[in-house]
């Protein structure tokens, strides 16, 4: 019995020893992994802004489907354009004499194409739906709309993701205090997202050290 009772002790210490280096581990673990999905997440996400942007300048508004905005990267172009000031002279009819008119001129110099520019003809552009670490292969959430801000009809454009759906294998409880975080060094709520549907912006949820990563 005594030989017995020892074994059980030692089996009740060794689970106790084991549930306080996870205690202890665990969130270290958990940060880890954080950070390097939602690195990889985040720079989807720029790719998507980089992308949308490039779309407004051209049709004046965002796309509202990945479909659209990939069409558009892989076929669409920049015009490259200069600007310059210039002058000509033009009879007054109130002076009866001719004046001097200031004006600007635009040139269009050529056109670039959109995926050499921003993805420098990278054909993974054309996966930017994709969630990195998904494990159902899940996609952004894209949605475009247009917006009324003090009279002025603005384009407006959001994509997202669930945290849930980039730490799907994490302990439930941590992921409960990630969705919850409210700080301005973490990503704040339930969702990984950049632009806004209800706010002119074009902001991700990020904080800095995001952006640092991207280009150290």
């Amino acid at each position: 019995m005594k030989i017995i009772v020892q074994i059980v002790l030692w089996i009740v210490c060794g689970v106790f020893a084991y549930l306080i280096y996870q205690s202890v581990n665990g969130p270290i673990e958990f940060k880890k992994v954080r950070q390097e999905r939602f690195q990889a997440v985040i720079d989807k996400l720029k790719d998507i802004r980089d992308a949308q942007e490039a779309y407004k300048s051209v049709n004046g508004k965002y796309a509202g489907n990945f479909e659209n905005l990939i069409k558009f990267v892989d076929t669409g172009s920049y015009t490259i354009t200069q600007q310059r000031d210039s002058s000509f002279m033009r009879y007054d009819r109130v002076y009866q004499i001719e004046l001097q008119v200031d004006t600007v001129v635009i040139d269009t110099l050529g056109f670039v194409k959109v995926k050499d520019s921003l993805f420098r003809n990278d054909p993974t552009f054309k996966n930017m739906m994709d969630v990195p670490f998904a494990q159902n292969d899940e996609k952004f959430e894209l949605k475009a709309d247009i917006i009324d801000k003090s009279g002025y009809r603005a384009p407006v454009f959001e994509a997202k993701v669930k945290k849930n759906v980039v730490l799907y294998d994490q302990p439930t409880d941590l992921l409960a205090q990630e969705n919850a975080r409210n700080s301005v060094e973490e990503v704040n709520g339930e969702f990984i997202k950049v632009g806004s549907l209800v706010d002119v912006s074009t902001n991700g949820n990020w904080p800095p050290i995001y952006d640092r990563r991207n280009t150290d």
